[in-house]
């Protein structure tokens, strides 16, 4: 086996050209070749050395995540909390503090997992991937990236550079909560973001997008006609109705596809709700789960 350590994203992307592997904290690669899910490459480049990929702009209009950033400074970093909450949410939960101090967001994003926590609040907060290789560089929107557990449309010589938000507008908020057994080391069985703006007393704007109940990340259709709406239980006794129904979930020895359908509405109606109390005024802190009591106790 062969590493090369980059310093700068040409180097990277020269390195992919040639047939080499990123790796930034290694915690989806080594743990799936552990897992037997896959054999360790012969060629790697290391990430965790070019600078350009540790940096959040926050601009007036945009707020461009570098893709080295890790969960643990995802979960804490200022900017990210005020502009992008459910996301800070996400990162907070994603495995424990060891895989939150290594583990990237661009390296969750490309992974390609249905599990994701960190994917349904870039769905909702309209995130693209940039990704780059030596013909230049790409925006590509999620839903056209993810196609299938682990695939997305990606070349194998493309590299996530960054994760790239539109500023949010005023009287907006956002939240993801899951469905906890343990608090630590625990794949999400379900989960969903919100993210929401307020004209007043009534929703001007609303997204969802729900966690491991279909074959990629997805967003719940049809929510266009709660537009107006108050932000009441009859709101969000719709969304829990309309994400049920847009869940595509499976068996396995985690739960039921009858139980996360019926779950995942739940949590979609808590996302809502946590979205519409921060677009309020309301602090609600990081993450929600701990916040409110959602979830395992310990």
């Amino acid at each position: 086996m062969s590493l090369t350590i980059a310093t700068s994203i040409d180097e990277v992307v020269t390195s992919m050209a040639a047939g080499a592997t990123p790796i930034a904290g290694g915690s989806d690669l080594v743990v799936g070749a552990r897992q037997g899910k896959h054999v360790l490459p012969d060629r790697l480049v290391a990430l965790d050395r070019v600078p350009e990929l540790a940096v959040i702009d926050a601009a007036p209009t945009s707020t461009r995540i570098g893709a080295g950033l890790t969960h643990a400074r995802l979960m804490t970093d200022p900017s990210i909390i005020e502009r992008a909450t459910a996301l800070a949410d996400a990162a907070a939960l994603v495995g424990s503090p060891a895989t939150r101090n290594v583990g990237t967001i661009g390296g969750n994003v490309m992974n390609g997992s249905p599990a994701m926590d960190t994917g349904a609040p870039l769905m909702v907060l309209g995130a693209q991937v940039e990704l780059a290789s030596l013909r230049g560089t790409r925006l590509s929107a999620l839903d056209a990236l993810w196609v299938g557990p682990g695939e997305t449309t990606a070349s194998s010589d493309e590299l996530c550079t960054a994760l790239v938000l539109p500023a949010p507008p005023a009287n907006a908020g956002s939240a993801y909560v899951r469905l906890e057994y343990r608090r630590a080391m625990e794949i999400a069985v379900v989960g969903a973001a919100a993210a929401v703006r307020l004209d007043g007393d009534s929703i001007a704007s609303l997204r969802v997008a729900l966690t491991a109940v279909a074959p990629t990340i997805i967003e719940v259709d049809g929510l266009d006609h709660l537009v107006g709406s108050s932000p009441d239980d009859a709101l969000l006794a719709s969304i829990a109705e309309a994400s049920a129904a847009t869940a595509q979930p499976i068996s396995d020895l985690r739960a039921s596809d009858s139980y996360r359908r019926h779950i995942v509405g739940v949590m979609a109606s808590r996302a809502v709700d946590a979205a519409v109390r921060r677009a309020s005024g309301e602090a609600i802190a990081v993450p929600v789960n701990r916040a409110t009591g959602i979830g395992a106790a310990r």
